[in-house]
């Protein structure tokens, strides 16, 4: 006797991780995160002083990037990440702030532990490109 087919799997990221809704709780929390553990120090003073556009800015590139809804290219383009990120310093400890700020930010908003290794490894990827500072 076979098991009853369970639900099938998510088409894409977006779906896995919930929607628009868990998106956006998980980008609040990263940023959220960031103002409030000493430990991103150096990534919150990256940021400057307001952080409104760019929970904004992740919030809607992160919709894409998961295969949802492409608000970021719809109102920008392309999103060029490195050629954006360029006038910020960023180097080995703001890489690795980042990551552990996302990472404790997935783990906070439950993104499914499969899910959540497959993003380290995109993050860490992208995050170790926009390195354009040594140390």
């Amino acid at each position: 006797m076979t098991a009853p087919p369970g639900p099938p799997a998510p088409a894409t990221p977006f779906e896995w991780i919930g929607g628009e809704d868990r998106v956006h709780a998980l980008v609040e929390r990263f940023y959220d995160l960031m103002d409030l553990e000493p430990a991103y120090a150096a990534l919150r003073a990256a940021h400057g002083p307001a952080l409104d556009n760019a929970r904004q800015r992740l919030f809607w590139f992160l919709c894409g990037w998961l295969g949802g809804p492409s608000y970021y290219t719809d109102r920008f383009g392309h999103p060029r990440l490195r050629a954006r990120h360029l006038p910020f310093a960023i180097g080995i400890r703001e890489r690795d702030q980042w990551l552990a700020c996302m990472d404790q930010a997935m783990g906070e908003t439950g993104v499914p532990e499969d899910l959540r290794a497959r993003l380290r490894e995109s993050f860490f990827q992208t995050a170790d490109w926009m390195r354009n500072k040594g140390g």
